[in-house]
Formats: C-alpha cells, sequence, structure tokens
C-alpha cells in the first residue's frame, strides 16, 4: 500500500514508527519519577515503558506492550492519595508511551501528560520547558506526528 493510499489511521514505516515511539517513551520516562516518588512500590509505568523499549528492539511482541499499557493506566486509576495529580498524569504517560506499540497516534498523548505531571509539579515554566524539551529532542520530520497540532 503506498503512502498515499495508506489509511490515516495505519501505523507509519516500521522505522518511523520506532523512532517516534522511542521518544515517547523518552518523554513518559523524564516524568516518571514523579509517580514513583508518589508510589515508590508500584513499577507498572516503569515496566510500561520497558515493554515498549523491549518492543522498539524485537524482543516483545506487540501484544505484551498492550498489556503493559494496561497495568500502567491501572496504576494511574489506582493513584487515589490525596496529592496524586501529577502522578496520575505520569502513570499515563507510560501507558501512553506503551501503546505506541500498537498504534503510533498515542505518542502526543504519552508526550502530553509528561509535561502535564511536570507541570502539575513543577508550575507552568517547568512544563512550557518540557514541552520545548520534547519539540527539541524530536526529529523536525517526525514533529507532524508528535505534535499534530503543533507547539
Amino acid at each position: 500500500m503506498s503512502a498515499a493510499t495508506k489509511p490515516k489511521w495505519a501505523n507509519p514505516e516500521p522505522a518511523i514508527h520506532h523512532a517516534i515511539a522511542l521518544w515517547a517513551a523518552n518523554c513518559a520516562e523524564r516524568a516518571l519519577p514523579i509517580f514513583e516518588q508518589q508510589r515508590p512500590g508500584d513499577d507498572r509505568p516503569r515496566a510500561a515503558i520497558a515493554a515498549l523499549r523491549a518492543w522498539e528492539r524485537g524482543e516483545r511482541p506487540m501484544t505484551a506492550c498492550r498489556t503493559a499499557a494496561f497495568a500502567a493506566h491501572a496504576a494511574a486509576r489506582d493513584a487515589t492519595e490525596a496529592g496524586a495529580v501529577a502522578a496520575v498524569a505520569a502513570a499515563r504517560a507510560a501507558g501512553q508511551a506503551c501503546a505506541v506499540a500498537h498504534m503510533f497516534d498515542h505518542a502526543p498523548h504519552a508526550a502530553t501528560y509528561a509535561a502535564k505531571a511536570v507541570g502539575l509539579r513543577g508550575g507552568k515554566a517547568a512544563e512550557e520547558a518540557e514541552r520545548a524539551w520534547q519539540w527539541e529532542n524530536l526529529a523536525p520530520e517526525l514533529r507532524p506526528i508528535g505534535f499534530p497540532k503543533g507547539l
């Protein structure tokens, strides 16, 4: 199927899919300490990022990533204690990043949740700095995928 006839929801070529997956993992991983400080015994978001990296290396199937993504989202739902809003966003970032193995269009959500987590912890300037880092650390040709509405 040519690029012109490929449905817009279809995953891109493997090299692009893997590159956007690694970027999403990097974004989520930067927010991960926020979750781990709040819930130190819960490794589901970290395991989701590890699963995505293993998928990218060809060591795990996409279905294992879907399972790990669901587990990271369950960790977000389980973070119900007071003051856990930033931790929830960080866990959601990991879940969305891991889901990129299934569908590339989860990548922008991973970045958005990661920046939200950073902003909830450190304020508006920290969130803006995180978004700038995300933009600068994504290849220009991939920015339309990672930032479909622009920066």
